[in-house]
C-alpha cells in the first residue's frame, strides 16, 4: 500500500489536490507516519470553484495551507466512525460539521467514496473543496 500522497496521486482523479499540496509544501507531512484522515476533494470538485480560484490559491500559499489543512484530521478515522460523529477538528484548528442522516457531508461536502486505504491513514473522497470559516 502506498502513503495518502502516493495514493491519491496514483488515483488519477486527484491531480489538483495533490499540486495543491506540492504547491503548499505539505508532502512530507502527509507522507509521515501520520495516522492521517483526509477529505480529499476530486478534480471536479475544484473545478467547480470560481473561474481562477485555483490558481490564485497556488499563489497565495498560507491561504492554500489553512484550505488543504482544513481536509485533514488528526487519526484515522474510518468511515463506521465518521457516522458517530457531528464534528470534528482539523489540523487548520477548526471544526467540521458532519452530518451522517442521508449518506454522509462534511460541511456541504458529500462524500462520495469513503475509506480508500492508505499506509499511514485513510482517504474519504468528496464533491466539494471545504473552506474554513
Amino acid at each position: 500500500m502506498a502513503n495518502i500522497v502516493d495514493t491519491a496521486a496514483n488515483n488519477g482523479s486527484f491531480n489538483t489536490l495533490v499540486a495543491a499540496i506540492q504547491a503548499a509544501g505539505l508532502v512530507d507531512t502527509l507522507k509521515g507516519p501520520g495516522p492521517f484522515t483526509v477529505f480529499a476533494p476530486t478534480d471536479e470538485a475544484f473545478n467547480k470553484l470560481p473561474a481562477g480560484t485555483v490558481d490564485a490559491l497556488l499563489k497565495d500559499i498560507p491561504k492554500l495551507t489553512k484550505i488543504l489543512t482544513y481536509h485533514v484530521v488528526s487519526g484515522k478515522v474510518l468511515a463506521a466512525d465518521v457516522v458517530k460523529l457531528k464534528s470534528a477538528t482539523t489540523v487548520e484548528g477548526s471544526d467540521v460539521k458532519i452530518d451522517a442522516s442521508n449518506g454522509v457531508k462534511i460541511n456541504d461536502a458529500t462524500v462520495a467514496t469513503a475509506d480508500v486505504a492508505a499506509d499511514n491513514g485513510v482517504i474519504h473522497v468528496i464533491d466539494t473543496v471545504l473552506i474554513p470559516a
